[in-house]
């Protein structure tokens, strides 16, 4: 009448958002075929195949890679964002961003090197994180 079996890893829907609640803290890599939400703090590189968001409590301290992503948090490491990155609200970015499009808030603090256009994140990866200027 009932099934009680668990879901299977396979049974997850493609495209489902995996959330890092607030009080987490994940030392370590992760990588995301959906979308990811980090409200705690991962120690560690992220790898999305989709949108990455960065709570307002939220901290990274490593490298992201993703489709898009949301800054409202702290990050410390290297971006690689293929299409757009936000730094919204009281974002703190340390670090290198190679993104598609860029679009900072007046809130939002930024140190570090950017470079940007439409193939800059293939080149990125093309030549061993070694930019052609």
């Amino acid at each position: 009448m009932f099934n009680n079996s668990k879901p299977k890893v396979a049974d997850t829907p493609v495209g489902s958002t995996t959330i890092i609640g607030a009080g987490t803290v994940i030392r370590g890599n992760v990588s995301s075929d959906g979308d990811i939400r980090i409200d705690g703090t991962l120690i560690g590189n992220l790898d999305a195949k989709a949108k990455v968001l960065v709570g307002a409590d939220g901290v990274v301290e490593g490298d992201i890679k993703g489709l898009d992503a949301d800054i409202l948090g702290k990050v410390t490491g290297q971006l690689k964002i293929n299409e757009l990155l936000q730094l919204r609200g009281r974002s703190n970015v340390s670090g290198e961003i190679f993104a598609g499009k860029l679009e900072v808030e007046p809130t939002a603090t930024f140190n570090g090197n950017c470079h940007m256009g439409a193939n800059v994140v293939e080149l990125n990866s093309e030549m061993g994180n070694v930019v052609n200027k």
